[in-house]
């Protein structure tokens, strides 16, 4: 067995990935992480880079660019034109990010679960907005993982009009499945933004409220989306709620993790996961996630 094999079934082992991941300070952890991936010095960029890869598996043949001048730069990559195709059908919902699935299902009433056993409410997760709006009750939700490796943009998943984003504070706890096996509510404990978007065009689903929520995990604390003018992180102290009136088209970029993490898709009822898909399957941005069944 290899180096790289061996030092991997070691960091898989649940006890002493949560201890690393989890038992550090998080908040410390993700601030400096956030000040020395943007180093700009050669050897500091290189040398990180390596060891990510050494780590991860990262691969950079579909990046836009071969040359960044520091590790963030790399994380958050564009790819080529045409890496990813975006399906079309007016009926679909597109997976806005590359990601692995994880817990999906109908919606419980506001019950939504993170993990086998460990449910949430929409409540918990949103806040007033779940108070006050009923567009997500009896709904369905996937929860997209992006592990460090992958391309850590977002897209729109159809053609749609973003009316609302608010920003929740939060912890910065691991969101692998380990940690989600262990820590109740995690989704609703860390930092996370709600996007809330009527979707437009001409499928049956028109006029109906998704909502992209991108949860930060620990070192991966920072949001970046095109149509507000802030960066949402750990130090954020602008409005918790940014009305605006941003209009995408499906497949269009809508921002980025400044490292990668997680994001919960909600969907109106009517809405089902595409068939062939289940927890495990890897996702690319752009490939059917969710497709109108009424």
């Amino acid at each position: 067995m290899s180096v790289r094999a061996q030092l991997q079934k070691i960091l898989a082992q649940e006890d002493i990935n949560f201890l690393l991941t989890n038992r550090l300070p998080r908040r410390w952890l993700t601030q400096f992480m956030g000040w020395f991936s943007k180093i700009e010095q050669p050897l500091v960029r290189d040398a990180s880079i390596a060891v990510w890869r050494f780590f991860s598996g990262l691969d950079l043949g579909e990046a836009k660019e071969s040359r960044f001048a520091s590790m963030h730069e790399c994380f958050i990559r564009e790819l080529k034109p045409g890496a990813r195709p975006v399906d079309t059908e007016p009926s679909i919902l597109a997976s806005p990010c590359d990601a692995i699935i994880g817990a999906h299902g109908t919606i419980e009433g506001a019950r939504v679960f993170q993990a086998k056993g460990f449910p949430y409410s929409l409540e918990d997760l949103l806040g007033e907005e779940a108070r006050v709006s009923h567009a997500w009750r009896e709904g369905y939700f996937v929860t997209l993982r992006l592990t460090s490796a992958m391309y850590h943009r977002f897209h729109a998943p159809q053609d749609c009009l973003v009316e609302q984003v608010t920003y929740f504070s939060g912890d910065t706890w691991n969101v692998n499945p380990i940690a989600l096996r262990r820590v109740e509510r995690l989704f609703c404990k860390n930092e996370r933004a709600l996007i809330k978007a009527r979707i437009a065009g001409d499928g049956p689903a028109r006029g109906q409220y998704i909502a992209l929520v991108p949860v930060a995990a620990i070192l991966v604390a920072s949001i970046r989306l095109h149509f507000a003018d802030v960066l949402l992180h750990l130090n954020y102290r602008g409005p918790c709620r940014i009305a605006c009136q941003a209009v995408f088209a499906k497949g269009q970029e809508m921002g980025w993790f400044q490292h990668g993490s997680t994001i919960i898709v909600l969907a109106p009822k009517g809405f089902a996961l595409c068939k062939g898909l289940d927890e495990g399957t890897r996702m690319h941005m752009g490939r059917p996630l969710m497709r109108w069944a009424e």
